[in-house]
C-alpha cells in the first residue's frame, strides 16, 4: 500500500481526476476560436497559394492529418505511471496505429527520394546517420515500459515505410484517413490517461459528447461512401425501422455514458453505421459533396478531441471549400 510505486501511481491519478473537473481540450478548443475564424476566412485563399486546390486537398490534407497524428501518438503518449496493469494491449494497440499510419505516410511518399548515402560526402553522411538516429530515437522511447517496447514501435514504423513505399499505388485517402482517426480514438478509450485525455470511469459529459460525435461522423462518413442510393424501402416500413434504429442508438449511447466502455462504443458505431446505410439504401439520390463534408466534420473533431488545432483547420478549409448549401438540410436525412 505504502511502495513508492502505487504512492506515485495514486498521486498522478488524482492529478487526472481533479483535472477532470475542467476538460483541457475543450478549453484550448475555445481559446482556439479567433484562429478558426481567420482561417473560415482567409484560409481558402492560403492554401491556394500553396497550391491546394478542391481535386487534391483530400489527399494534401489527409497526408497531413496523418503525419501530424503520427507524431502526436509518439510524443504525446506515454504516462507509464498509470497503466493499470502488466498485460495491457495498449503498446500493441499504439504499435498497430504507427504501423498503418507509416504505410500510409510510406505509400504517398514513394516516389520520394531518400538521401543517397553511397558516394556522399563525410559530413553528408554523419547527417543522414543523424537524422535516422534522431527519428529511431524518439519512436523507440515513446515505449519505454519493458525492454521489448523500443523494438516494436521502432519495427512498426520502418515495416510500415517498407510496405508503403513497395505499394502500388496510394492508400485512399479519406478511408485510410477514417480507419486511423477511429483506431486513435479507441486507444484513447482504452487508456485516456495515457493520452492525458482523462482518468477512465470519470471522463465528464462533455468527454463522452466529442466521443460520440467522433462515433457518428465516422458512421456516417464510412455508410456515404460504401452504401449506394436505391430507394428500395417502402416508406412505411422505413418509418418504422428508423424509429427502431433510434432507439437503439439512443440506447447505445446510454450504455456507453454508463459504462464507458470500448467494445459498447464499437457497438454504438456499428449501430450508427446500420442507421445511417439505412437512411441512404432509402434514399433515391445523395446530395452533392456530403461525404466529404461528414470528412471534414471527423476532421474539425479530431483535431479538437486530440488538442491539435492545425487538423481541425485543415477540417474547417477543406468545409470552406466546398460550395456553400444548407448544410444541415442535406444532412438531416440520416437522423
Amino acid at each position: 500500500m505504502f511502495e513508492s510505486t502505487m504512492i506515485v501511481q495514486s498521486a498522478i491519478s488524482a492529478f487526472n481526476n481533479a483535472a477532470l473537473a475542467a476538460p483541457a481540450f475543450f478549453w484550448w478548443a475555445l481559446l482556439a476560436m479567433p484562429l478558426f475564424v481567420m482561417v473560415a476566412f482567409y484560409g481558402g485563399d492560403f492554401i491556394r497559394r500553396i497550391g491546394w486546390n478542391n481535386d487534391n486537398i483530400a489527399s494534401r490534407a489527409s497526408l497531413v492529418t496523418i503525419i501530424l497524428t503520427l507524431m502526436w501518438v509518439v510524443l504525446f503518449g506515454g504516462n507509464y505511471g498509470v497503466l493499470r496493469d502488466n498485460i495491457t494491449v495498449l503498446p500493441f494497440m499504439v504499435a498497430a496505429i504507427v504501423f498503418v499510419a507509416s504505410v500510409f505516410i510510406g505509400s504517398y511518399l514513394r516516389n520520394f527520394k531518400l538521401p543517397a548515402f553511397r558516394g556522399a560526402s563525410r559530413g553528408r553522411k554523419l547527417g543522414i546517420v543523424a537524422a535516422w538516429i534522431a527519428i529511431l530515437g524518439i519512436i523507440g522511447l515513446s515505449d519505454i515500459h519493458n525492454w521489448w517496447g523500443p523494438i516494436l514501435q521502432v519495427g512498426a514504423f520502418l515495416g510500415g515505410l517498407a510496405v508503403g513505399r513497395l505499394a502500388r499505388r496510394e492508400m485512399r485517402p479519406i478511408a485510410g484517413t477514417v480507419l486511423i482517426v477511429m483506431a486513435v480514438i479507441v486507444a484513447i478509450l482504452m487508456q485516456p490517461e495515457f493520452f492525458r485525455f482523462g482518468q477512465l470511469g470519470a471522463l465528464t459529459p462533455v468527454h463522452l459528447l466529442f466521443l460520440i460525435l467522433m462515433s457518428g461522423a465516422v458512421a456516417a462518413t464510412v455508410a456515404l461512401r460504401n452504401v449506394r442510393p436505391r430507394g428500395l424501402i417502402r416508406h412505411s416500413a422505413y418509418v418504422k425501422l428508423k424509429w427502431l434504429g433510434r432507439f437503439l442508438s439512443v440506447l447505445c449511447m446510454a450504455l456507453f455514458v454508463l459504462t464507458e466502455s470500448v467494445p459498447i462504443f464499437l457497438g454504438m458505431t456499428v449501430m450508427f453505421f446500420l442507421m445511417f446505410a439505412m437512411s441512404v439504401v432509402h434514399a433515391d439520390k445523395l446530395p452533392d459533396n456530403i461525404d466529404v463534408r461528414m470528412f471534414a466534420i471527423i476532421l474539425m473533431l479530431f483535431g479538437t478531441i486530440t488538442t491539435l488545432p492545425v487538423i481541425s483547420a485543415l477540417g474547417l478549409v477543406y468545409w470552406v471549400m466546398l460550395p456553400r448549401v444548407n448544410a444541415w438540410g442535406q444532412m438531416r436525412f440520416l437522423l
